[in-house]
């Protein structure tokens, strides 16, 4: 290997080797069952200790022997002074350093080590941050090494602003250095714990104030003008343009009097029936059975229940509902008006800043000029995946229905450039247009959710269509309509003619459904019908172009399978 020339050794010199190796296993063989022994006999002695060094000194990640030591040294620590035991873990540390000079990766060495540091006596902070310098600058990417950094640096009480120091120095040298990046974006919302502006749920955890985000900004530029196909810098640089987790809260409640039904939306999937929720009805609390949209989902963002016949049926009167999510605290009420048979009070995507944030006229400056910045970069670099995604990541953030058109080209060059993960982009894409398709409903103020001929291969946040009457997901590229498709419990029309459909599963208890649309797809046999018989008011059924059309007296049998259907076109 690398330019050396290989010795052919004689079978005389094989042998010779072959008896040396049995040699040290015996010796080592019996060193361990004389380990093994005095453990089991109880025996803490500083002989079981010359013992297992011996042994952890050839192989470090014996496990076994690390509890024994450690049992050994605490039995120490009851017959010995503190002195003596401050000089018994100061040779324990040495003899670990030993042990991460055969392996420096050990689990077993390592944490063996914090567990000595925090049982010193007197421990030395200082001599552990030396060690971790030393072992960082021979293998920068040594996640043990970054593990037992942070353990240290919280005991000793390192300033935040110091180790952010030490990251940018490791930075300076090796920009691919990953493990820097990511201790990089957990020290930063240390140091600015509260943002400048006003946060809201769909922002970075927490804002860096302008000149921090502008510094960051030009220190990744630096990294991925250098090497733009290194993937450090620019997983960083995501993450200074992510966002948080969503608020938790009652995004919805929705009542309706004719299926006398409530339905809950959460900001995200919850255990209605472990988390406190209470159905509040004109003052009195209501006893209901909490169950979730399908029975696959122990959590899910949306809940339903029912409430006795005849309690809110009566047309004439109004019934106000208060839904108490007691965990967090917090309620949402909605009021069903004389004469109206169904009400709802929501948060719409575009309240809960669900898909991108309103920002301040600074940070869409300085988003504005991140992203002239990468298409300089992809000017220079027209096929790099790296500045082609982050392109499309701002544009999101700065305005996903204006840069649309660009952001479906960039996709598409995606796939051409890393065909390997094309799939990925094109489940990416689709999320980004179900998104996009979700404002432009909500700003045209209907409950219609159109989304035909765009390519889409998934589809996902379903829980913010709880209230769409009519869906048309045609000539699409979709497989499948899954469990959660069972949270548009007001959906009436569902269109989904050419796509490769065959499984039906989310299609699931929708007590509104009355028509159902799936010319051409890939519905192969009755079983794959089958939850459709759960949708009580389907009236209309449309399967040509689907091979289940081919099975023998598929009329008659879907007749008995489907028997609310009286308009069936095969």
């Amino acid at each position: 290997m690398h330019g050396r020339v290989k010795v052919k050794s004689t079978a005389q010199q094989e042998e010779e080797k072959r008896k040396e190796r049995e040699k040290k296993l015996k010796i080592y063989v019996a060193a361990r069952d004389a380990c093994f022994s005095k453990r089991k006999e109880g025996i803490f002695d500083d002989e079981a200790l010359q013992i297992s060094q011996q042994l952890l000194s050839s192989n470090p990640d014996f496990a076994t022997l690390w509890n024994y030591r450690r049992e050994i040294l605490m039995h120490l620590e009851t017959v010995k002074e503190e002195d003596e035991v401050q000089k018994i873990y100061v040779a324990e540390l040495s003899f670990l350093e030993s042990c991460l000079k055969v392996n420096p990766k050990s689990y077993g060495s390592w944490h063996h080590r914090w567990w000595v540091s925090t049982r010193l006596p007197k421990p030395d902070w200082a001599r552990e941050l030396n060690l971790c310098d030393r072992c960082l600058s021979l293998d920068d990417r040594n996640f043990h090494c970054w593990d037992y950094r942070r353990m240290v640096v919280k005991m000793s009480g390192v300033p935040v602003d110091q180790e952010l120091a030490f990251t940018d120095r490791l930075i300076g040298s090796n920009f691919s250095n990953y493990s820097s990046w990511h201790y990089r974006s957990t020290l930063l919302p240390l140091l600015h714990p509260e943002s400048p502006e006003p946060t809201s749920p769909a922002t970075s955890p927490p804002n860096p104030p302008l000149q921090q985000l502008l510094k960051e900004y030009e220190l990744v530029q630096n990294a991925f003008f250098t090497d733009p196909n290194d993937q450090s810098a620019w997983f960083y640089y995501r993450w200074l343009l992510g966002r948080a987790e969503r608020e938790e809260m009652i995004s919805c409640v929705y009542v309706c009097r004719d299926e006398e039904r409530v339905a809950v939306a959460f900001s995200g999937p919850v255990n209605a029936q472990a988390c406190g929720l209470l159905l509040v009805l004109d003052g009195l609390p209501q006893r209901v059975e909490w169950r979730s949209v399908h029975p696959r989902f122990k959590h899910s963002p949306v809940w339903i229940c029912d409430f006795p016949p005849g309690t809110i049926s009566d047309i004439p009167n109004e019934h106000n509902l208060t839904v108490h999510w007691t965990e967090k605290p917090t309620h949402r009420d909605c009021a069903l008006y004389t004469g109206r048979s169904e009400s709802w009070c929501r948060d719409s995507a575009t309240d809960q800043e669900l898909f991108r944030s309103e920002l301040s006229v600074e940070k869409t400056s300085v988003l504005q000029s991140e992203l002239q910045s990468c298409n300089q970069l992809q000017e220079l670099e027209p096929l790099n995946k790296w500045c082609l995604l982050t392109i499309i990541l701002l544009m999101r953030a700065l305005d996903p229905l204006g840069y649309e058109k660009e952001t479906l080209a960039h996709f598409q060059t995606l796939k051409e450039v890393d065909s390997m993960r094309s799939a990925y982009y094109s489940d990416l894409c689709s999320k980004f247009m179900i998104e996009n398709t979700i404002l432009k409903m909500e700003y045209a103020e209907v409950r219609v959710f159109s989304i035909s001929d765009k390519n889409l291969t998934t589809l996902c946040h379903l829980d913010q269509l709880l209230l769409v009457t009519h869906i048309n997901l045609s000539s699409n590229q979709l497989q499948r309509l899954p469990p959660q498709f069972a949270m548009l419990q007001c959906l009436e029309v569902l269109e989904a003619d050419n796509n490769s459909i065959e499984n039906l599963e989310g299609v699931y208890h929708l007590p509104k459904l009355e028509e159902v649309i799936l010319k051409n797809n890939k519905i192969s046999s009755l079983s794959d019908l089958q939850p459709l018989a759960s949708c009580p008011k389907l009236k209309r059924l449309d399967l040509r172009g689907n091979p289940v059309t081919q099975t023998a007296d598929v009329e008659s049998k879907l007749a008995e399978l489907l028997p609310s259907v009286t308009d069936l076109l095969l």
